[in-house]
């Protein structure tokens, strides 16, 4: 059940830039193309069917055929693969790594706003059709950042000295992490579940790219979710064009660069630093970066030099040896699928808000950017403590010192803030100050010497008053203390901490459709729901 839903802004947890976009501020509207509302997407089907070369589906149709050699599909998820090489279907997508047991909650929220929006889009544009797609990010090489995933208090961790791009992980070292889980889940019957899900598909796929396809497959499997492997030979040769371009114009740092230093000015923070070539070379269970030195070009961690002819022959014969960075990823994606919004958590938005000038240089359409959705689950008996508590939902988000203070403060009969005393005391200051700047200015400065000496004297009692009450009403306090860290686990959002695992060990499958019930893909605001 769908208990509240709250501003982004007014969580505390979101950076500014983001929160702006979702909240449709008039001062970003330059630095991306439609606003993610459900009537904007008519303009955006008319923008890909005149922008988007349909060549690419047949190509994308017999690539992902082949990847799905073998995995248990209905009847159904047959017949929307072959309809991705209708001009009339489009895609709605979401990407992300290949996290070890999908890594954090926010995994789920993403496939489920993907699958959400593209039934939403069915039924008020009927004469489309609209396939949820997941995006594998295989090609990353920090191990290290998908590697684990956390279960409680016991961090689940794959130890490997595999190396090179992530999908090509070998899973038979998956074992050991089997043998952990037996040990750390419940003995129930939704435990049993997810630990044969893990063996036949982690287990029994030999490399990482295959087994999370399985998996979230089987996850999803009646939501006909698609989900692609981009790192394959037939889709790279159809970008080489433009990975040629970015080797001789570095074309994505020089048409971003304006738009950069506009959210710079705007007060904003940078999500993602461009580079003078945003690629990757992949070789020997390597991904190494490629730089600009002068006029050569060099490959990470090897001294020879190479000129731009080089480079541009090897993409021309082998450009599956090329891997786009984050940033340049974007445009091959949007290139290939005829997609119609990317569907990302706070800091993709933030990034691709970075790149509209360098679609329009290689007249790719810029997506609608939605971001998915971002969810506290909470059960019964803890919304029974918040109420008993008497905490509104909007102060659990509260800094833990914040919210105490709160509390005591609504807690204790005295009257702990000395604002209006602070204030009578400046007004004491300001009639003392009209009189020192009728005499000398070592009588103003022995003034102000003595408004901070009572200033800092009224704020020290006013600490040591609120510290005794804390202690007063101890007990109640640590009831919302320790409801605080259940909530926010390490004092972060729960969806960025918590693996799925730990939910549906308690709940089996209806996780994942009571998520599915009470999400809503366009309502851009956070989402809290009670579970049970």
């Amino acid at each position: 059940m769908l208990v509240k839903e709250i501003n982004y802004k007014e969580t505390s947890c979101f950076s500014s830039l983001f929160c702006d976009y979702i909240n449709n501020e008039p001062k970003l509207k330059s630095f991306y193309n439609q606003y993610p509302s459900i009537d904007n997407f008519k303009n955006q089907i008319d923008q890909k069917k005149r922008n988007y070369q349909d060549k690419n589906r047949e190509i994308i149709y017999k690539v992902i055929k082949e990847q799905y050699k073998g995995a248990n599909c209905s009847k159904d998820f047959k017949s929307i693969l072959e309809s991705i090489k209708n001009k009339n279907t489009f895609t709605i997508t979401t990407g992300h790594q290949l996290n070890l047991f999908t890594g954090p909650m926010y995994f789920l929220y993403k496939i489920i706003t993907t699958i959400n929006l593209c039934e939403e889009l069915s039924h008020k544009y009927p004469k489309f059709n609209f396939i949820p797609v997941y995006w594998m990010a295989t090609e990353d090489h920090d191990f290290k950042e998908i590697n684990h995933f956390n279960f409680k208090n016991t961090k689940i961790e794959w130890e490997s000295n595999q190396t090179g791009v992530v999908g090509e992980f070998l899973t038979a070292e998956l074992k050991t992490v089997l043998d952990e889980l037996k040990t750390v889940f419940p003995n129930n019957k939704n435990s049993n579940e997810l630990i044969n899900l893990f063996k036949n598909t982690y287990l029994k796929n030999n490399c990482l790219s295959d087994a999370t396809r399985n998996f979230v497959h089987m996850l999803f499997r009646k939501y006909n979710l698609l989900i692609i492997d981009a790192n394959h030979k037939d889709l790279k040769n159809c970008f080489k064009d433009f990975l040629k371009k970015e080797v001789k114009d570095s074309f994505i740092k020089k048409s971003s660069l304006p738009t950069i230093n506009k959210l710079v000015k705007l007060n904003y923070k940078v999500q993602a630093h461009t580079r003078d070539v945003n690629l990757f070379y992949i070789d020997n269970n390597q991904r190494q970066r490629i730089l600009k030195n002068n006029n050569h070009l060099l490959i990470e961690g090897n001294k020879n030099k190479l000129d731009q002819k080089n480079i541009i022959k090897r993409i021309e014969n082998n450009p599956e040896k090329f891997s786009p960075n984050v940033l340049f990823r974007t445009m091959y994606q949007e290139y290939l699928l005829p997609n119609l919004c990317y569907i990302g958590g706070p800091a993709e938005v933030s990034y691709w808000l970075q790149l509209k000038k360098s679609f329009e240089m290689l007249k790719i359409t810029f997506p609608i950017l939605l971001n998915r959705n971002s969810v506290l689950l909470i059960s019964s008996r803890q919304m029974k403590k918040l109420k008993k508590l008497n905490i509104e939902i909007e102060d659990i988000f509260l800094d833990l010192n914040e919210l105490t203070t709160k509390k005591t403060k609504e807690f204790s009969e005295l009257n702990i803030d000395f604002s209006e005393l602070k204030n009578v005391l400046k007004d004491q200051f300001k009639y003392l100050f009209d009189i020192a700047s009728q005499t000398d200015h070592s009588f103003t400065g022995a003034v102000k010497a003595q408004e901070k000496k009572q200033m800092d004297g009224i704020i020290h009692l006013e600490k040591r008053l609120l510290s005794a009450q804390k202690k007063k009403f101890s007990d109640h306090l640590s009831r919302i203390i320790e409801l605080k860290k259940e909530l926010f686990p390490f004092e972060t959002l729960q969806e960025r901490r918590i693996n799925f695992s730990e939910f549906y060990c308690e709940y089996g499958y209806n996780i994942i459709e009571k998520l599915k019930k009470n999400i809503n893909p366009l309502n851009m605001s956070f989402s809290v729901i009670v579970i049970d």
